[in-house]
């Protein structure tokens, strides 16, 4: 395959940067999840809520079970399968979701699949709570292991660390970011250098990358091998963001620093952790991470460890802004403020709603988990759903976009139900000690998303329903009404009819400007769209012009922008001569079937606290007149 095809293309601001530097980069951003995996999954695996005797037969059988999770989730699954259905170069279960629901002509199959792409959305959420409380607690509480005395910071330490975290999301992390990449690189060669000498004293444990011992696991002592795969899934947390990454790096970057680099750091982490525990046996239990390393080289570790864990949770951060983005443009979530922390990086954001909400969920789950082993059992139920769903959707690109033959198709897709089904199953009997935390949150986010994505169709079917013909309007106002100097654009979600603002504004001050533009933004399925598709533009007659603007959903309208790129509607647009009319739907609820009064409650108590049209399209504030009307759904 061409480099050229698989670098982010310009629209990313890389402007086809060397794949050794984007590869770099990779390892900083996209692998911090899975590689502070060795810090806890191994240790909760042995000494967790479903503890298993050290002996060879179980060591064996779970550093077999990690190798084998890591080759078939990660290393099949999403590197050379999942990388590949890619929308437009971006990743991720929404931009997936809008890829496959474009191509299914079902209208029942295609309601599934959209219900399944946004339930992902909202365990996604879930998962970037416990992220930063799992892995900042694992790493710190590494204190406790190289100085014991010092073992009553841990809580305060993370807390500090996390608080701090967050508040510099304001100010971007273009700058820190540069760090990440030679952190992470040392951090991955650190562990890997720690596992191959802990393997040099123990070679036998190289003998666990036979499946065979897996096998042997599950045959001889089944239901502990079962419950085992609960811990076991630790080790592929993270997976999922090779995906939803891939639209910052590229296919080939992630690609070659995982093969390359992180997989095997990890394997020989986790083989060292292995031997040492054969070695040392029940002592080694407090921490197998720490105690690979000598013990005047601890406390270096501690540091270098929280570092990696800060930039693990820094990246799922950036994520969950970055799904927060997608979802306002697919029409999930209503409008918010979002704030550029980059001139030079379109991607970086910040959204501070979404910020202070994680912070408080994320010191809230470690004030009351108050240790990672605590937290682990509440992780991984978020991360097995949201692979299952994965796994769902890709069977949809495999029959349906790719038309793969069955005979191929249907094999793959059992082994991966089957490996994604029984982490699930293992990970459903962490229910009762904090697995709910996730399910709850998503169940709560999922029904914020899904109200506000059938309210607004609701509210635009209503407001069609009353809405006069443009042509009958034209010909009974244009005449009748006095006109006036300028330009006056009045925005509409729908692309048809008259706007309610304008037929206030014509009610209320009886008067019509000369050059009228009935403006509709759009956002498309796909994650950009080129500056010279963007406009269709209509002649309505009587200075009445119809205009869509076009977006791919990982843009930002910028309607100002947009209208001085046009030269084909009469005059020049200028700001000073132009008035933007909005109009502000206030939302009666009422027992007209369409939604349950709770959720019309719900839905009219989200439009209320959405973020003004004026902000999010960036309208000049001096030049915006707001119309209230009333819809009742």
């Amino acid at each position: 395959m061409a480099l050229s095809d698989d670098v982010a293309p310009d629209a990313h601001g890389h402007h086809h940067d060397g794949v050794i530097k984007l590869a770099v980069g990779a390892i900083g951003v996209v692998f911090g999840d899975i590689g502070t995996s060795p810090l806890y999954a191994f240790r909760e695996t042995f000494a967790g809520h479903h503890k298993l005797a050290l002996d060879p037969l179980h060591i064996m059988g779970v550093v077999s079970l990690m190798f084998w999770s890591m080759m078939i989730v990660v290393t099949v699954k999403y590197v050379s399968i999942i990388m590949r259905a890619d929308n437009k170069g971006e990743g991720g279960s929404l931009a997936l979701l809008a890829l496959v629901s474009g191509k299914t002509t079902t209208k029942r199959w295609t309601r599934g699949i959209i219900l399944l792409g946004v339930f992902a959305t909202a365990l996604f959420y879930g998962d970037s709570m416990i992220t930063p409380a799992v892995t900042v607690l694992s790493a710190v509480e590494g204190l406790a292991v190289a100085q014991p005395a010092l073992a009553g910071l841990v809580l305060p330490i993370a807390v500090v660390i996390l608080i701090g975290l967050f508040s510099i999301q304001r100010s971007g992390t273009s700058k820190i970011g540069l760090f990440f990449g030679p952190v992470m690189l040392l951090y991955f060669a650190v562990i890997a250098t720690l596992g191959v000498i802990s393997v040099w004293q123990t070679p036998e444990i190289l003998w666990a990358l036979s499946p065979h011992y897996a096998v042997e696991f599950f045959y001889l002592d089944p239901f502990r091998a079962f419950l085992a795969l609960g811990s076991v899934v630790l080790a592929v947390t993270g997976a999922e963001a090779l995906y939803a990454d891939m639209g910052h790096f590229g296919r080939n970057p992630i690609r070659i620093s995982w093969l390359f680099f992180v997989l095997p750091a990890l394997i020989l982490n986790y083989m060292g952790q292995g031997a040492l525990l054969s070695r040392v046996g029940a002592p080694a239990l407090e921490s197998p991470f720490y105690l690979l390393a000598p013990e005047s080289l601890q406390l270096p570790l501690v540091l270098l460890a929280t570092a990696a864990a800060v930039i693990a949770s820094q990246a799922v951060i950036t994520g969950a802004f970055s799904v927060t983005q997608q979802a306002i443009q697919l029409g999930f979530v209503p409008r918010l403020r979002i704030e550029h922390t980059s001139a030079a990086t379109a991607g970086q954001i910040y959204i501070p709603l979404v910020n202070w909400l994680l912070m408080v969920m994320v010191l809230l789950l470690v004030l009351a988990f108050r240790s990672s082993s605590n937290l682990t059992s509440a992780y991984g139920i978020a991360v097995t759903g949201a692979m299952m769903i994965d796994t769902c959707l890709l069977a949809v690109v495999l029959f349906r976009l790719w038309n793969w033959p069955t005979y191929f198709a249907v094999p793959l897709l059992g082994i991966l139900f089957l490996v994604d089904g029984a982490y699930l199953a293992a990970n459903l009997t962490k229910v009762p000690d904090g697995g709910w935390f996730p399910l709850l949150v998503g169940f709560i986010i999922f029904t914020f998303l899904t109200t506000w994505s059938k309210g607004r169709q609701l509210m635009m079917q209503r407001m069609r329903e009353g809405a006069m013909p443009i042509k009958v309007f034209i010909q009974s106002a244009a005449s009748a009404a006095t006109r006036v100097p300028g330009t006056a654009v009045f925005m509409t979600s729908t692309p048809e009819g008259v706007p309610h603002a304008l037929l206030h504004n014509l009610k209320h001050n009886k008067v019509l400007h000369e050059r009228i533009i009935l403006l509709t933004v759009k956002i498309m399925d796909v994650p950009y769209n080129p500056d010279d598709g963007r406009c269709y533009l209509e002649d309505l007659g009587q200075g009445f012009h119809r205009m869509v603007l076009k977006y791919g959903f990982m843009q930002e309208p910028d309607v100002p922008a947009a209208l001085a790129r046009i030269h084909q509607c009469g005059a020049d647009f200028r700001m000073m001569d132009t008035s933007f009319f909005l109009s502000r739907q206030t939302l009666l609820a009422s027992e007209r079937p369409g939604m349950m009064l709770w959720r019309e409650k719900l839905f009219a108590w989200m439009l209320r606290n959405a973020e003004s049209a004026m902000e999010f399209f960036r309208l000049p504030t001096n030049r915006v007149v707001e119309l209230g009307s009333q819809v009742e759904i």
